[in-house]
């Protein structure tokens, strides 16, 4: 049966909104969508609609359809920006600083947005995974640090809910989780004194942002990435 006109516009409709569930980060790379009931329901139209969405979405790769599983949130969104940095920083670590700069302008603005914005779940989200980094950093696992530097930051940029800064993180989170690992790891690995300073940065980040502290939150982020930036410059002389 052909879809009339009102019927286009519905399932154009319920794209829009899916699309801004896929940017908003609402729904990450690898998530389980709700079922086209609940969908349905949400959104006040047919599951034939929200199906009909699903299968548009689908063929533009932002979906993926698993049988017996469910509907997915692809990497799409992330893997057409990303995908050819990560081999270029493994072969040229010059790019590296040029990371770090943009990291900077990025994550600074990021971090200020979050502090404005985070609502209850952001800041308990941010909380959690300080004292995931802090008990990392009480053992001494160095990629248990490292692994929560990364999930900390992409909190901060969830919680700017600005979907510009988050669209561009997430596609480049691949880049930037390697490069965050990358030198988190080496700083941490050749210097326990290099590792306390991360890990109170990340404390004066994270309580800038939790108590609504936009400039501190944003200075915070540029003193954090400006420690990283002259670390690695040392470490190339």
């Amino acid at each position: 049966m052909t879809t009339g006109t009102s019927g286009r516009g519905r399932v154009e409709a319920v794209m829009r909104r899916m699309e801004t569930a896929l940017l908003d980060g609402t729904w990450p790379a690898g998530t389980r969508l709700p079922a086209e009931r609940v969908l349905a329901e949400q959104y006040g139209v047919s599951r034939n609609t929200v199906r009909e969405a699903i299968q548009r979405l689908s063929a533009r790769g932002l979906l993926q359809s698993r049988r017996g599983a469910g509907v997915f949130a692809t990497d799409r969104l992330r893997a057409g920006i990303a995908s050819p940095w990560g081999q270029l920083v493994a072969d040229h670590p010059a790019l590296r600083d040029d990371i770090l700069e943009f990291r900077r302008v990025l994550e600074g603005a990021t971090a200020h947005f979050a502090a404005l914005r985070a609502n209850a779940t952001d800041i308990a989200r941010i909380r959690s995974l300080l004292r995931e980094l802090e008990q990392a950093r009480a053992r001494d696992d160095k990629q248990g640090e490292a692994r929560a530097d990364a999930q900390l930051h992409d909190a901060i940029a969830l919680a700017s809910h600005n979907t510009m800064f988050l669209h561009l993180h997430t596609s480049v989170i691949g880049l930037l989780r390697e490069h965050i690992t990358i030198n988190g790891t080496d700083l941490r690995s050749e210097d326990r004194e290099a590792s306390d300073q991360l890990l109170i940065q990340h404390r004066t980040l994270c309580d800038a942002i939790c108590n609504a502290r936009p400039e501190e939150a944003r200075t915070a982020m540029h003193t954090h990435i400006d420690f990283v930036r002259n670390r690695v410059r040392s470490e190339a002389e």
